[in-house]
């Protein structure tokens, strides 16, 4: 079959530089003279970088603690024990005492850790409704499908929030008290816990409904807690400015992690006598248990931690730059030796040409 010329205009492109392909171009040619700096400049530079950021991840102290309640003994374990098995878990405290012999340099952080927790399923990471999270009313009563099985209570009730993930948040709280010397009292060191959420999660994405009578409670009348939560969303803190959807537990619990060990900020310890760190002496968090971890294997962890210019504690960013840089720098040392060997062969073939 034979095309006519005007049926083959249809279905050729504008005849332009662009379309046609006649654009000026630049093709580098990489010599050795060029590739071979290249890599060693790369390398030194990545082998530079990755020294700063391991020595600044060392320098960074940590404590540690984990209370999941393994051990035969000791007080989270005895929490740990009552409430294996019970749905939801009798409320039960514990403690962890340290000593420090000198002072933890600020700003401190408190962390919790959870392992082998899972927040990267698919089936999980959905399971939410954003538009209900920002407050508005018909997302309220009428909760996404991804939500389900939490998204109608027993009772056929919306439930607010909606999901798995807003099921599951975590509800250990904690408690840090400080003694100077033997024999004194203890005193009870201040929590910063405002500002512990992202500033665009806080400010943006979670919203509470518009008030009913000026009542937060009232906007919420209609729908259900989720099936975990003793008490509903509106109830969360007694700060107006820190309860339902915009509670910055709330907000931190749903930044789902990518890994299955995570950690989350709880608090900061910034005031009163602490705005330097923790001065030496004796210290006991007390420990409220209600978080279950056993029953999928996992663990709960309590972390202190100062962080520096390049956050917290993470030795694997600059180890990767330091096996990168070598990297760089074995090529080169490679495509050297090449060179050298085979110029000369090189160098021949041209002059017989």
């Amino acid at each position: 079959m034979t095309w006519s010329a005007a049926a083959r205009g249809a279905h050729q492109p504008d005849h332009t530089a662009f379309t046609q392909q006649r654009l000026p171009a630049w093709q580098p040619l990489l010599s050795a003279g060029i590739a071979l700096p290249l890599f060693f400049c790369a390398g030194l530079a990545f082998i530079g970088l990755g020294l700063g950021l391991y020595y600044s991840s060392n320098a960074i102290r940590e404590l540690r603690h984990d209370y999941t309640g393994d051990a035969a003994a000791g007080s989270c374990a005895l929490c740990a024990a009552e409430g294996q098995g019970r749905a939801p878990p009798p409320r039960c405290s514990c403690a962890w005492a340290f000593e420090l012999a000198e002072l933890f340099p600020g700003p401190v952080y408190l962390y919790y850790e959870l392992t082998a927790f899972y927040q990267n399923n698919r089936r999980y990471g959905v399971s939410r409704d954003d538009a209900q999270l920002s407050g508005l009313p018909g997302a309220l009563r009428h909760p996404a499908n991804e939500c389900a099985p939490y998204q109608l209570s027993a009772a056929g009730l919306p439930v607010a929030p909606c999901g798995a993930i807003a099921n599951s948040l975590f509800n250990d709280t904690y408690s840090l008290w400080h003694r100077r010397q033997p024999g004194a009292p203890y005193v009870e060191v201040p929590l910063d816990r405002a500002a512990i959420a992202w500033w665009t999660d806080y400010h943006v994405k979670f919203r509470n409904p518009p008030l009913v009578n000026g009542s937060l409670a009232l906007a919420f009348r209609g729908t259900a807690p989720p099936p975990n939560w003793p008490r509903p969303v509106y109830e969360l803190s007694p700060d107006p400015n820190n309860t339902g959807f915009i509670n910055q537990d709330f907000v931190v619990w749903m930044r789902t992690a990518a890994l299955p060990t995570f950690r989350k900020l709880y608090a900061r310890i910034r005031q009163g006598n602490y705005t330097a760190g923790l001065p030496r002496g004796a210290y006991r968090l007390n420990i409220t248990y209600n978080y279950p971890v056993r029953a999928f294997g996992g663990h709960k962890l309590v972390v202190l931690s100062n962080i520096s210019w390049m956050g917290g504690k993470n030795p694997f960013l600059g180890i990767a730059y330091l096996v990168v840089g070598s990297l760089c720098i074995l090529a080169g040392f490679v495509m050297l030796v090449v060179y050298i060997l085979y110029q000369d062969q090189n160098d021949d073939d041209d002059g017989d040409e």
